[in-house]
C-alpha cells in the first residue's frame, strides 16, 4: 500500500510539529491542567489563527481548509506526541462531523465558530446505564408547545468544562435500547440557566469531563439538529472517527514513550556500562518498536476507510481500535519498567504518558468491546 503525503500534507505536519515544539510545554500544560484553567486558551487561539487546524478537516463552504482524514490523522498524531490537552478530538472531529452531518444554520454558525476557536463544542452519548453501548438512551425529550424539554443524565462528557456548547442525545421515540428514535439536540451551556447542572472533574490523564444532569431543560425548537428520531447513523460515524482520531494520538504518544525510553536507556548506568546495552532491554525495546510500527499500519488502513460503507469502516476502525489499545498498554508498562520508580513520577514525562495511554484504551470503546465488533463483523 502506496501511503505518501503531498506537499500540504507534509507543510501540515511540519507546521504544527514545530509549533508544539517550540509553544507547547509540557509543565505549563501540566499546571494548567491540575491547578488551572484545564486548558490554555492562548494555544487554542494559535490553533485556530496561526495553524488554521481546527479548520484543517472542514469543508471550504463551512469556513474550514477542506481536508480529509489525512490532515485529521497526521494533526492528531502530531498532538499526541505533545501530550496536549486542548480537546481537538472532541470538538474538531467528532462535535464538528455531527454538525455537518446534521446541516442547517444552527450547524453551520457553530462549525464556522469552532474553525474560528470561538465555540468550543462537545457531545454528551454516555449514561450511567448504557455503558459502551450508545444506543442506550434513557435521556428523553418531549415537545412543549414550539419548545423541547429534556430530562436524564450523562456521565463523563469529555472536555464539557471547557465547552460552550454541548451536543446531547435524547429519546424522543422507541425502545431505550433501539437505535431508531435517538434525536440530537445542541445546547448553549452559557445561556442554559435552569434545567441543567454540571459536575466537573480531572480524569486520571489530567483531562476534563462532566457529569450532566437535565432536570426539564427547556431548548427552543432550533436546538433539534438533523431529523427528530434519526441521529442513530451519524453517531455511529462519529464514534468511529473519534476513535480512529485517538488511535493516531495514541501513536503520536507511542512515538514519544519510545524516543524517551531508548534515550534513557542509553544514558542510566548499571555495572559500569549504559542499561541499554544489555541484550534483554534491547529485546524489551524492539518490541516496543514492533508495536509502535503495528498500530502505525492499523491507523493508516482505519483513515483510508473512513469514508467508505458503514461495515468497511466499522471493521477497519475496530481492528485499529483494538491493535492500538493492546500497544498502548504493552508500550506504557515498559517504558515505566525501564525508567524503575522515576517512570511514575510527576518530574518526568513517561508517567504522563502511560495515564493518556491508559485513558485512551477506553474512548470512543475499549479494546474488548472493538475486538468483539470485528469478530462480529467478520463472521457475518
Amino acid at each position: 500500500m502506496d501511503f505518501t503525503l503531498n506537499d500540504e500534507q507534509e507543510l501540515l505536519r511540519g507546521g504544527l510539529t514545530r509549533f508544539l515544539a517550540t509553544r507547547y510545554d509540557l509543565e505549563k500544560s501540566r499546571s494548567a491542567a491540575k491547578t488551572g484553567l484545564g486548558w490554555q486558551p492562548d494555544i487554542w487561539r494559535a490553533f485556530a489563527d496561526e495553524l488554521g487546524i481546527l479548520g484543517a478537516t472542514q469543508p471550504e463552504d463551512w469556513g474550514g481548509i477542506g481536508g480529509g482524514p489525512v490532515e485529521m490523522m497526521l494533526i492528531a498524531e502530531a498532538l499526541g506526541h505533545a501530550l496536549v490537552v486542548e480537546p481537538y478530538v472532541d470538538t474538531a472531529v467528532v462535535a464538528a462531523g455531527l454538525l455537518r452531518r446534521a446541516g442547517g444554520d444552527v450547524c453551520a454558525d457553530l462549525v464556522e465558530k469552532i474553525v474560528s476557536g470561538s465555540a468550543i463544542v462537545t457531545l454528551a452519548a454516555t449514561e450511567p446505564t448504557s455503558g459502551e453501548h450508545w444506543q442506550d438512551v434513557s435521556t428523553v425529550a418531549h415537545r412543549d408547545g414550539d419548545q423541547w424539554v429534556l430530562s436524564g443524565t450523562k456521565i463523563v462528557s469529555s472536555s464539557t468544562p471547557l465547552a460552550s456548547h454541548v451536543l446531547v442525545t435524547a429519546r424522543t421515540s422507541g425502545d431505550r435500547d433501539s437505535t431508531g428514535g435517538i434525536s440530537l439536540f445542541v445546547v448553549d451551556i452559557d445561556s442554559a440557566s435552569t434545567g441543567i447542572e454540571l459536575h466537573g472533574y480531572r480524569t486520571i490523564d489530567d483531562r476534563r469531563a462532566s457529569d450532566i444532569v437535565l432536570n426539564g431543560l427547556s431548548l427552543p425548537a432550533t436546538a433539534l439538529l438533523g431529523t427528530e428520531g434519526g441521529a442513530w447513523p451519524s453517531l455511529q460515524r462519529a464514534r468511529d472517527e473519534g476513535a480512529a482520531a485517538i488511535c493516531a494520538e495514541a501513536v503520536g504518544c507511542m512515538r514519544k514513550v519510545l524516543a524517551d525510553t531508548v534515550e534513557y536507556c542509553k544514558q542510566r548506568q548499571q555495572f559500569g556500562q549504559p542499561i541499554g546495552s544489555f541484550q534483554v532491554l534491547q529485546h524489551r525495546m524492539v518490541d516496543m518498536y514492533m508495536e509502535v510500527e503495528k498500530s502505525s499500519a492499523a491507523v493508516v488502513l482505519a483513515i483510508l476507510r473512513l469514508e467508505d460503507d458503514d461495515t468497511s469502516r466499522a471493521r477497519a476502525v475496530s481492528a485499529a481500535k483494538a491493535t492500538v489499545g493492546r500497544a498502548a498498554q504493552f508500550v506504557g508498562q515498559q517504558a515505566v519498567q525501564l525508567h524503575g520508580g522515576m517512570g511514575m513520577t510527576e518530574e518526568l514525562a513517561i508517567g504522563h504518558y502511560f495515564k493518556r495511554l491508559t485513558a485512551l484504551q477506553f474512548e470512543f470503546g475499549s479494546t474488548d468491546h472493538h475486538v468483539a465488533r470485528y469478530a462480529r463483523l467478520t463472521t457475518r
